[in-house]
């Protein structure tokens, strides 16, 4: 059978220099230009106030299961939220007559799981689990310290700890910080789904223990089902053993 799809299971996801420039692209559309400079400065430079090992933005997975579960994946989720916050801007100003502090929305989106890079550690299998601080201190936590102890506005500092919706400290009040949540739990939903989408298809057919190392090959995955049914993927399994 031929596969009008190619896949390697084996191979793991890397990152390339344009997510890198995309970051730094979706920075540059904040208008004020202090704020931009505070932005850029922590991605580029994402330090706390503590002394503690920490992978890289390149490196770090947006999750260490739950969501973009893979080397990059916090990368690849930044870039998501920010569009998808953006969108949403549109949506509210276009649709809904609605006035956003689009400064506020792009900065927040792009730092919003910045250190994340200190709650991760890569273990010897290429998988993710806690790190000895993510054990104690959530990713949220220390954004909200980070950006307090670095003069971000009230506003700002509220959409950090309001990004989680329903699971944050504070709940959204302000427009600005449901749209941040709204993008960040859309996006992050997106991830888990079609990670546990493919992973049950190849359990199926009886890999036991499938590894997803990126969203690109889950969704490879659910397309092979979706076009050769059972028996593309019966080949993947055959092909991975």
């Amino acid at each position: 059978m031929n596969h009008c799809i190619t896949l390697s299971l084996e191979k793991s996801n890397s990152i390339d220099l344009p997510m890198l420039d995309e970051v730094e692209r979706l920075a540059e559309l904040i208008k004020d230009k202090n704020l931009k400079e505070k932005v850029l400065s922590i991605l580029k430079n994402p330090k706390i106030s503590y002394s503690a090992p920490a992978l890289t933005l390149e490196e770090s997975p947006g999750g260490s299961y739950q969501h973009h579960s893979y080397r990059g994946g916090l990368m690849q989720h930044t870039i998501s939220v920010t569009r998808l916050a953006i969108t949403l801007c549109d949506l509210v100003e276009e649709v809904y007559k609605g006035n956003v502090d689009r400064d506020a929305v792009i900065a927040s989106s792009l730092l919003h799981d910045i250190y994340k890079t200190y709650t991760y550690e890569k273990k010897k299998d290429g998988t993710y689990t806690s790190s000895s601080l993510g054990d104690r201190v959530d990713h949220l936590n220390l954004l909200v310290a980070e950006l307090y102890k670095q003069g971000f506005s009230e506003d700002i500092i509220h959409i950090a700890a309001a990004h989680h919706g329903e699971s944050s400290p504070i709940q959204p009040k302000t427009l600005e910080a449901l749209i941040v949540s709204q993008a960040d739990l859309c996006d992050a939903e997106f991830s888990r789904k079609t990670l546990r989408a493919a992973e049950y298809l190849l359990r199926q057919t009886g890999n036991n223990y499938p590894r997803i190392t990126s969203s690109e090959e889950a969704l490879k995955i659910i397309k092979i089902k979706q076009q050769e049914g059972w028996e593309g993927i019966k080949e993947l399994n055959s092909r991975k053993e």
